[in-house]
């Protein structure tokens, strides 16, 4: 098999698929975020905290009395998940006596939602 070089056409045959890519820092940021959502307990964690109505307000919260009983794994294992989910700045926490308290951080999801939100025309086109 030979290794010929094609040649590349400078045309405008494609329109782009967002109007403005991220910048090399930023995607740096959200793939660290996308990461710590690639696990299955954690994907659940951030959404059973969203999903209850004290995790979704900030200095509110779920305890993470209510969170353990969804999981088949140890208290220490939703312990780990959820200082990942903390770490990435997609959760926040409080302690309150033995307990601590959960909720969503809205302005990491809006982030992540417009690093996924296609354009308006896009969206309309595959309508």
């Amino acid at each position: 098999m030979s290794k010929q070089e094609l040649p590349v056409l400078a045309s405008e045959c494609c329109t782009p698929l967002i109007a403005e890519p991220i910048a090399e820092d930023e995607a740096a940021e959200m793939a660290r975020v996308f990461k710590a959502l690639g696990d299955p307990i954690r994907l659940r964690l951030l959404s059973l905290i969203g999903a209850h109505e004290s995790g979704r307000q900030v200095g509110d919260g779920v305890c993470v009395c209510e969170l353990t009983g969804a999981f088949a794994v140890t208290a220490p294992t939703i312990s780990h998940h959820l200082k990942v989910l903390r770490e990435a700045g997609l959760i926040d926490s409080q302690r309150r006596g033995t307990w601590v308290y959960y909720w969503i951080i809205p302005a990491t999801l809006k982030r992540l939602t417009s690093v996924l939100a296609l354009p308006e025309t896009l969206v309309a086109d595959a309508r």
